[in-house]
């Protein structure tokens, strides 16, 4: 015989012929010769290279040991004293009883949304060893979603953060952004009526309304519209000539937000408004456009001119005439162009006898006999 020890927190099986005969606690023991003894820490999981069912037949062993069974597709989730302790997959774990207690929590992958009712707390889904196990979706408050099952439609979600085991059946949330949104239509070269090109650049803005139309049934909505608005500044610039189109510019979001506005309804999108930044002229067109213009100034301004020197001339017609009879009204205009004069010269020399008024006049080549 010999002697062995086992300490606390120990347990010893004793094997004769690959059997187990008996298990040992903390203490001295003598063992019989050709039996072999194996030790096992009770605070750890039992693991041994002997089939469990066969250990199992051993009363003793079974009354001391429990047995936590994983399915396939099914996890268990290990609580020790509350916290989170280990993660265990399919498979077959045996514990001593008198060891460590653990809280199993079992949790089945083929209920991804189960998840969600989870009773503990949040911060172990976040955790990273369970990360491997669980899908995390976030929607933002200014959001909305589609959460899909198995590829197919599940249901709409709103705002807050999704969580879905990871099983057979996959799972995920598509999401959209609800908030009004601004799409640029810019650069697009368009003909006219008369062959004209032009570059228009175009802004609208919009906002989903149909979360299951935009996601689901139109591929890229935002696309979708641009398209849409391509085809209504198409149809509205073929209709006029270069001159219309520059004269009616105001005219084409009206026309657009009309033709866009239906359409956009049938992939989930409320068309709310739309602009018209700016239209640009190939170097060529804009050259010749400047041309006009300034033709088109030049004759304006000639216009002005003609009318202003004939206003003028009918002007010193009439003044001629009242001074022609009226005397008095003659010699005030005298003075007036005596007043210019001494405004201009800072002094005037009279020399000879004669009147200064009659010198004068002279000044001003104003005399009687030219008055007659």
């Amino acid at each position: 015989m010999r002697r062995i020890k086992v300490g606390a927190y120990e347990k010893a099986l004793v094997f004769k012929n690959n059997r187990l005969v008996d298990i040992l606690e903390e203490g001295k023991h003598w063992i019989w010769f050709g039996r072999k003894v194996k030790l096992y820490d009770v605070t750890e999981v039992f693991y041994h290279d002997q089939e469990l069912d066969l250990l199992m037949e051993n009363p003793q062993f079974a009354e001391m040991t429990d047995i936590v069974w994983v399915g396939d597709n099914n996890i268990t989730i290990q609580f020790k004293k509350g916290n989170f302790y280990n993660v265990l997959t399919s498979g077959v774990y045996c514990y001593w009883k008198d060891g460590v207690n653990y809280e199993n929590v079992t949790v089945d992958l083929n209920d991804p949304e189960s998840a969600m009712n989870w009773k503990f707390s949040k911060k172990v889904l976040t955790h990273p060893v369970i990360a491997n196990y669980i899908d995390v979706f976030v929607v933002e408050s200014y959001e909305k979603g589609l959460m899909y099952v198995d590829g197919k439609v599940n249901k709409q979600v709103g705002p807050g953060v999704y969580y879905f085991w990871k099983g057979d059946k996959p799972i995920f949330i598509k999401k959209v952004d609800m908030r009004k949104q601004t799409l640029e239509v810019s650069g697009q070269e368009l003909l006219t009526k008369d062959k004209a090109s032009v570059r228009i650049n175009f802004y609208a803005y919009f906002k989903v309304s149909d979360v299951t139309k935009a996601i689901d049934e139109t591929k890229d909505y935002a696309r979708q519209l641009y398209i849409l608005i391509q085809l209504g500044l198409r149809e509205y610039v073929g209709k006029y000539s270069l001159d219309e189109l520059l004269e009616n510019k105001m005219e084409v979001s009206p026309y657009v937000n009309e033709y866009v506005k239906f359409k956009a309804d049938s992939i989930g999108v409320d068309f709310m408004d739309s602009g018209i930044r700016d239209i640009i002229l190939p170097g060529e067109m804009k050259e010749i456009m400047n041309h006009v213009l300034v033709a088109e100034k030049k004759a304006q301004a000639n216009v002005i001119m003609r009318r202003e020197e004939t206003a003028s001339t009918r002007s010193l017609l009439n003044t001629a005439k009242l001074m022609e009879d009226n005397e008095m009204l003659f010699r005030l205009k005298e003075m007036e162009y005596i007043e210019k004069i001494s405004e201009k010269i800072g002094e005037i020399t009279v020399n000879g006898g004669g009147q200064i008024m009659d010198q004068l006049r002279t000044l001003v080549g104003y005399n009687d006999e030219s008055r007659s």
